[in-house]
């Protein structure tokens, strides 16, 4: 127990830890954001550069990324739905958000439909990466760090590892330590999203001139299997509850009823970077719904 003396004493230590603990408070995540994270920083327009280097599966992994699906909405009553969906871990895990999606589309009315295609799921990748030059956040640079990225940054990884051979274009491993490629990430704002279209590879280059920098680099890897674990998805129960808390939905109903697209808030996502406007890389899930 601090007694009254010591209060007046270490006023000034106090002062230094509140400060302290301010700050953090200030960050996102209420000082709670996973440090082995990287995002490229944007200006004040929305446009940010960098440079970084996909990197192979860690030592403990069988391989470089992995990926889980995840909802992120906004409901009308302005609260937000961002959870992982346990469709993620199988066919046999389901998913109230789903559930309630299929509802929507099964209506045949165009605004639930439209609906559905907000609250849908949506796919999240994730690799390690060496940040090789950050402009924002030099000390970033040549740390290993976990990348969070969607579909159109997958995309220019499978036609960078199966480009068009009638061009006479090599095959490159972007995960290769030896014959892998550098990462330009160029990140604009393009009607209020984030674009990664002028984003590219450089040519294939060997991460490290020196091998030992180069092993250092793949044991400072962070294993991906925790964002496949089931213990990090909540139950169907407790998604519910949420979902029902966002959609201002009373616990129970029997059946669906038609509602229009809620005017307030767009889908986003939380991660950074966060998903493009026309990334509808669920589209065939949805379009299976009709016939469930």
């Amino acid at each position: 127990m601090t007694s009254f003396s010591d209060l007046k004493k270490n006023r000034q230590s106090t002062l230094q830890s509140l400060s302290s603990e301010l700050e953090k408070l200030n960050t996102k995540g209420g000082g709670q954001e996973d440090p082995r994270f990287w995002s490229v920083t944007r200006d004040k327009a929305g446009n940010g550069t960098a440079i970084i280097r996909f990197l192979p599966a860690p030592p403990t992994d069988e391989h470089p990324f992995t990926t889980y699906f995840r909802h992120s909405f906004q409901g009308p009553n302005g609260n937000w739905f961002i959870e992982n969906c346990p469709t993620t871990l199988g066919k046999s895990f389901e998913c109230p958000v789903c559930e309630h999606n299929r509802e929507l589309w099964n209506t045949g009315v165009k605004s639930n439909q439209e609906l559905v295609s907000k609250q849908k799921r949506r796919l999240v990748f994730v690799a390690n990466v060496l940040v090789i030059k950050d402009p924002a956040n030099p000390v970033n640079e040549g740390q290993v760090k976990l990348f969070k990225y969607g579909k159109k940054i997958h995309d220019k990884i499978t036609d960078l590892m199966n480009p068009d051979e009638a061009l006479g274009d090599e095959k490159v491993n972007p995960f290769d330590l030896w014959a892998g490629a550098n990462f330009k990430l160029i990140v604009r704002n393009v009607d209020r999203f984030p674009n990664y279209d002028k984003s590219s590879f450089e040519k294939s280059t060997p991460v490290s001139e020196n091998e030992k920098e180069m092993e250092r680099i793949w044991k400072s890897e962070y294993s991906l299997v925790e964002f496949r674990d089931p213990k990090n998805f909540k139950s169907k129960e407790d998604l519910k509850a949420q979902l029902d808390r966002v959609l201002g939905a009373a616990p129970t109903r029997s059946a669906p009823t038609p509602v229009a697209a809620p005017s307030v808030g767009k889908t986003v996502d939380e991660d950074t970077p966060p998903f493009e406007a026309d990334e509808d890389i669920d589209a065939d899930f949805f379009k299976k719904m009709a016939e469930a």
